[in-house]
């Protein structure tokens, strides 16, 4: 899509390379130390994009801290046009597991007119938009081609927030990724299936163990939030940026020597 050109360089490459890392801070975290601490954090870690509450402040805060390119994230489209002045490059609707707790569910036909009047205020601007995990599998994909028709960018998935895994360890992971990752497999196969070239970002329950399983599945990225935001210091935070860049880094590396 011509929009994603208008992106900076190294961030066309990392979604086009299928290496992207996005890290969050969270939808509702208007607090501007903990989003200063993500954004150093995610600069510093080695991420790609860093996707944040839609706060023009905050905005300039995440570019000055981190480096890197910006998304923020809202369910209202009028706030947008004020984050993009700030210096965003990327608006997206969702992620919306942050609602889940307090009864608020998105439906398909809500998701889909949040798009279109995000795409009516700014029809230059790279959008992304959340496709909920609620939907069945089936509805997810079919929302998300619709998504695409009506001019969204790149399409993300959730689920992680909701995933309850039974199993200690490794095993657990895998359980607390599987409702993002059989969303972005759907998602994935409908839009080759329909000649769509919209990336996916595969976000939500992600760990090191499986980003990499994100791409295999058919994501271009990943986003990554609580296994970053909620942990109690700079250098853990880092750290963890670290090791995921670096599994996604160590997984490309041995796609591209078997290809």
């Amino acid at each position: 899509m011509t929009r994603l050109k208008s992106l900076p360089v190294s961030l066309q490459k990392s979604i086009q390379n299928r290496s992207l890392l996005k890290v969050i801070s969270g939808l509702n975290n208007f607090n501007p130390e903990s989003v200063f601490r993500v954004s150093k954090a995610a600069g510093l870690g080695g991420a790609n994009l860093l996707d944040i509450a839609c706060e023009p402040k905050l905005v300039e805060l995440a570019l000055e801290a981190s480096n890197i390119p910006i998304c923020v994230s809202s369910v209202e489209p009028k706030l947008f046009p004020q984050a993009v002045k700030a210096g965003a490059s990327i608006i997206e609707i969702g992620n919306f597991d942050s609602f889940y707790p307090d009864g608020r569910f998105f439906s398909a036909n809500e998701v889909l007119s949040l798009a279109v009047e995000s795409r009516r205020l700014l029809p230059e601007v790279v959008l992304s938009v959340t496709v909920p995990h609620i939907l069945p599998l089936d509805n997810q994909a079919q929302l998300a081609l619709d998504l695409v028709k009506e001019g969204v960018d790149l399409i993300q998935t959730e689920g992680g927030a909701s995933s309850h895994p039974i199993s200690p360890g490794t095993l657990g992971l895998i359980e607390k990724a599987s409702p993002t990752l059989a969303g972005t497999f759907s998602i994935a196969a409908a839009l080759r299936e329909s000649n769509y070239d919209a990336p996916v970002i595969c976000a939500s329950g992600l760990s090191e163990v499986t980003v990499p399983m994100a791409i295999s599945v058919g994501a271009n990225g990943v986003g990554i939030g609580s296994a970053v935001n909620k942990l109690n210091t700079e250098l853990a935070m880092i750290a963890t940026v670290k090791n995921l860049r670096q599994a996604l880094d160590s997984f490309h590396l041995v796609s591209t020597i078997n290809q």
